[in-house]
């Protein structure tokens, strides 16, 4: 990572989702709420995971480092915005504001990637049973996680790096309630063409490559249902995929609206805050919730392990 700029700018203001006094106290109580559903939710389903035997196998060994990974990335932003819906001034200084950058990218990147797996790991058991042990491996299965975290680590560290050697001058009104890159693009008095030429050859990778895979990865899956003869075995195909198409579409749907629209677009504040909130906040909260109302292998395990609570207690 480079080191630290000779930025004039040592403090950042984060202007937040509104400069309405009236919105603050509600909006709080709301994404309290969110955090704290967000939180239960995905550290229920890490445990469940953990301590389920039946749930050891590929697809829940991925749904575990995507709870992982929405838990971190959602403490990453959430906190912080919290804290600013209370104070009068919502200051963030500027290492704090390039660690929040950096752990913001490194998470997204990374839930981009599992993602990917998990429509990798869904193709080879529907289309590929008979391969499915050989093919998704407990080896295959940690190298496509090492792969996911290494991606995300390269991604974070070209932006965040990139991030260092701008200056800063006097403009401090990060017009966002995060240190996102584009945001912090706006506030530069140098040269941002370097920053600029990372964020579309990163995002462009992250985006469109994983989309791409998963595209074709379900276009084949569609295919194969097609010709499954009995309506169960389409109805059960068809489940385990939908929850992770529903998971997909909000994630990458909205990272697409917000990195890769055009130039002109950019002074869309409100628009950009509004998206943001899908793939910082809501993502990270649907995830869980998905996953356990549209799988009925998750609520099995839950009643098992409501009725062991519920006999130990007993005793």
């Amino acid at each position: 990572m480079a080191p630290e700029n000779d930025s004039s700018v040592t403090e950042f203001i984060l202007l937040g989702l509104t400069q309405k006094p009236e919105l603050q106290l509600p909006l709080f109580f709301i994404f309290l709420a969110i955090y704290v559903v967000t939180v239960v939710g995905n550290v229920g389903l890490i445990i469940l995971i953990a301590l389920n035997r039946h749930l050891h196998t590929p697809m829940y060994y991925f749904l575990f480092n995507l709870s992982f990974i929405d838990l971190c990335h959602s403490s990453v932003i959430t906190p912080k915005m919290l804290m600013n819906f209370l104070s009068k001034k919502n200051m963030i200084s500027y290492m704090e504001c390039m660690t929040q950058l950096y752990f913001f990218c490194f998470f997204v990147i990374s839930e981009c990637y599992v993602l990917t797996s998990m429509a990798y790991d869904r193709y080879v058991a529907i289309c590929k049973p008979l391969l499915y042990n050989v093919a998704m491996s407990p080896k295959v299965c940690s190298s496509l996680m090492f792969g996911s975290y290494l991606m995300a680590f390269s991604g974070a560290m070209a932006h965040t790096g990139c991030m260092l050697r701008l200056t800063f001058c006097d403009a401090n009104s990060i017009i966002h309630y995060f240190c996102d890159i584009l945001p912090l693009l706006q506030l530069s008095c140098t040269s941002t063409y370097m920053n600029e030429l990372v964020v579309f050859i990163v995002v462009g990778i992250t985006i469109i490559v994983p989309s791409l895979t998963i595209f074709v990865s379900y276009g084949l899956i569609l295919s194969n249902i097609i010709q499954i003869c009995s309506t169960e075995g389409r109805s059960k195909a068809f489940s385990t995929c939908s929850s992770h198409m529903i998971a997909v579409s909000l994630f990458f749907g909205s990272g697409a609206i917000m990195y890769l629209k055009p130039s002109s677009a950019g002074s869309m504040h409100v628009v950009n805050r509004t998206v943001a909130v899908f793939y910082t906040v809501l993502t990270p909260l649907l995830n869980p919730v998905v996953y356990t109302l549209r799988n009925k292998e998750v609520k099995k395990a839950l009643l098992k392990l409501k009725v062991k609570v519920a006999y130990s207690q007993s005793k």
